[in-house]
């Protein structure tokens, strides 16, 4: 039995099975990738890692494993899914998935079959059972990836102590000790008002955190930088679970032209201005923006670029990582029967109607024609009408 004292949970005990996950090379990965990607740079405090966050998140799974009733077997086979759900995490975690072709719980799949962690996990489960449960299916999967599951609850947290951000901190006790596992990982009655915490606590993070709007100039320089690394055949894309965030940080440094150019203003945070927003809820129909192809966008990216005399690769239009909030559909144990959360609550029903309401289209440009572009006429390159209907650019 090994004890390690974690900065949110406290005491974390793991035995001898669990060290020898813990001791692969493929989970001490973790400790060299930012939960947080490049959000450093606005909340210096935010350098925890992809480690603490796996081994948090098997507490927080352990936890929830006892409530509903779980036999040791099978609580220690969901302890191990917690512990390896994010490791086919790329460098700087989800900044680098926005160019990949694949999400990172593919890339988890394909380390479990192709390493040593397969055969150290045949000795006591299934490894298929294993990759099944992190990806959420059956009743089991729902405490590792759901509405409302350990993953969550464990990040929320987390990343609101190490910002410094408030709004992230939630009653992880009431929510584990209202739960139960029936088809799906369901909350009692009591539970609501934690529940309901929960969603507004990832509602304010995205705005105040993971969709800061420093942030996302950051995180989408990082991406067009990473993206030239792959065409320029610098880092295999196929292979992203190999490299840690320094392993990339190094090769761009060594290379020149753009790439250097994009890293080193990243190193010394010389970032683009934000010179056009538009908010999604000003918008007709704000889910049509998640359809807008790659394509077009760099096309307009190109012509708006050309006019205002810029670099052609440095205009970038920014579409928002925005989540619908799945935890409005949080399964709730009412008498005999299950409704969702949205259903009940009055409080979540507002939420599903604000949830665009800080999200918004961007776009960044170097800082030395921020000025130019300041009286630039963005709206007619974007195409939109009067009524800022954006059909046209699916």
């Amino acid at each position: 039995m090994k004890n390690i004292r974690d900065s949110v949970h406290g005491n974390l005990y793991l035995d001898e099975f669990e060290i020898k996950l813990v001791d692969t090379p493929q989970i001490q990965r973790l400790r060299r990738i930012k939960q947080l990607g490049f959000t450093y740079l606005v909340y210096p405090g935010a350098n925890h890692s992809r480690f603490e966050h796996s081994i948090g998140t098997m507490h927080v799974a352990s936890k929830i494993a006892d409530s509903v009733g779980l036999d040791e077997h099978t609580k220690k086979m969901i302890r191990s899914c917690a512990l390896l759900h994010d490791i086919g995490h790329g460098p700087f975690s989800h900044v680098s998935e926005g160019v990949l072709d694949t999400p990172h719980e593919y890339q988890t799949s394909k380390v479990i079959k192709e390493s040593e962690i397969s055969d150290i996990l045949s000795e006591m489960f299934d490894p298929k059972e294993i990759i099944d449960i992190i990806h959420g299916k059956g009743p089991l999967g729902h405490i590792i990836s759901s509405e409302l599951d350990a993953d969550r609850m464990d990040y929320l947290v987390r990343d609101s102590y190490y910002t410094g951000v408030a709004y992230g901190m939630i009653d992880v006790e009431r929510l584990v000790s209202s739960m139960k596992l029936e088809d799906s990982l369901v909350i009692g009655i009591k539970g609501i008002q934690a529940a309901e915490s929960a969603l507004i606590a990832r509602y304010l993070m995205y705005p105040s955190v993971y969709q800061h709007h420093t942030t996302r100039i950051i995180n989408s320089m990082f991406r067009r930088c990473m993206k030239w690394m792959f065409e320029a055949d610098l880092v295999n894309s196929n292979t992203i679970y190999k490299y840690d965030d320094a392993d990339i940080t190094t090769i761009a440094r060594s290379h020149d032209g753009q790439i250097k150019d994009i890293i080193n203003r990243l190193d010394n945070r010389n970032l683009f201005k934000r010179v056009f927003t538009i908010k999604l809820s000003d918008l007709e129909e704000p889910k049509d923006v998640f359809k807008i192809k790659d394509k077009k966008l760099k096309k307009i990216e190109l012509e708006i670029a050309a006019d205002l005399g810029s670099h052609p690769e440095y205009t970038i239009i920014d579409i928002p990582e925005y989540p619908f909030f799945n935890e409005m559909r949080t399964q709730v144990s009412v008498g005999n029967e299950c409704v969702k959360l949205n259903e009940i609550s009055n409080l979540v029903s507002a939420l599903k109607n604000m949830r665009f309401n800080y999200a918004d289209i961007c776009i960044y440009v170097p800082d030395e024609y921020a000025e130019k572009a300041s009286k630039f006429p963005f709206e007619d390159y974007l195409e939109l009408t009067m009524q800022k209907n954006i059909k046209d650019w699916l």
